[in-house]
């Protein structure tokens, strides 16, 4: 670790014109891996911070509300998940959640940069909190365009897929991953009652973005739920589309939902049954642009 003797900081760009200020206290990781620079830090305001080509991807004081957020509504529409793919998520906080569902027997992690898990496993026990040992976890090193292809031709499926990949306008790593095509094979990946969740970047700051998303996703499901969380490390709130091929998460009850928490033995601190139902009528915010 090397303690920073003076006033620096990280600029965290929210748009080409607007960015975060964040004073950094400690640096433990300072990387350029194959893809990507990785730091790891500390900071005043969000704790340990994971931050990869200058955008903060999780932070130990709100990464909760992000990967609570991603997970817990479409694990938790779908009735029985058994099989779970996590495509990115390298620092491990992803599997955590879904392996709070006791009904999920295998949790697959694709992340392409094999640098940023073994560095989270080291720097961040807080954010995986022992989940790759876990023995229902898989965690491949391999792009995840490559292995939803292979997996296809395996014939393998999954209940759930869950893509917590990088911004397509932060990295050019994870672009391919949010095109029609590319949610076409993710359906084809899931069984017939299967759900996809993706982040979505900001709607605010990047419309065309997430609108390119959201168009993938209703090209290849017919129920599609968008919603939003207030990321303080990020400076923005944080946009998600999930798609559906059968389980509407809008028909559930916050009833329905603490039940199957209840059932299933997830403790979780943000997400609930009346969470879930805010975030389901939650309105996604856009500019307003009056002339």
């Amino acid at each position: 670790m090397s303690k920073v003797p003076g006033p620096i900081v990280l600029m965290e760009p929210l748009s080409g014109k607007t960015s975060l200020i964040i004073k950094i206290n400690a640096i433990h990781v300072s990387k350029r891996s194959k893809y990507q620079e990785i730091l790891i830090v500390d900071t005043d305001d969000y704790g340990r911070t994971l931050v990869l080509d200058d955008y903060i991807q999780s932070s130990y004081y709100d990464e909760i509300y992000y990967h609570e957020s991603l997970v817990h509504p479409a694990v938790t529409t779908h009735p029985r998940p058994s099989d779970v793919l996590i495509l990115g998520g390298g620092e491990g906080a992803t599997l955590r959640e879904v392996l709070k569902h006791n009904t999920v027997k295998r949790a697959v992690m694709v992340d392409i940069d094999g640098d940023v898990v073994e560095l989270s496993k080291k720097y961040l026990p807080q954010m995986h909190q022992g989940a790759f040992d876990d023995p229902r976890s898989e965690v491949r090193i391999e792009d995840g365009f490559v292995y939803v292809e292979n997996a296809l031709k395996r014939g393998e499926k999954f209940d759930v897929v869950i893509m917590d990949l990088t911004d397509p306008y932060s990295s050019e790593i994870a672009k391919q991953l949010y095109t029609p095509e590319f949610f076409g094979k993710v359906k084809r990946l899931l069984r017939e009652d299967g759900i996809v969740v993706t982040q979505a970047g900001n709607s605010f700051y990047f419309p065309e973005a997430y609108d390119y998303v959201l168009h993938g996703v209703k090209s290849n499901f017919p129920i599609i739920a968008e919603y939003s969380v207030w990321i303080p490390s990020f400076g923005y709130a944080v946009n998600f589309v999930l798609g559906s091929l059968k389980h509407d998460p809008h028909s559930l009850s916050a009833e329905e939902v603490d039940k199957r928490l209840f059932e299933r033995g997830v403790r979780a601190e943000f997400y609930s049954g009346k969470t879930h139902i805010a975030l389901m009528n939650m309105p996604i915010i856009k500019k307003i642009l009056r002339v």
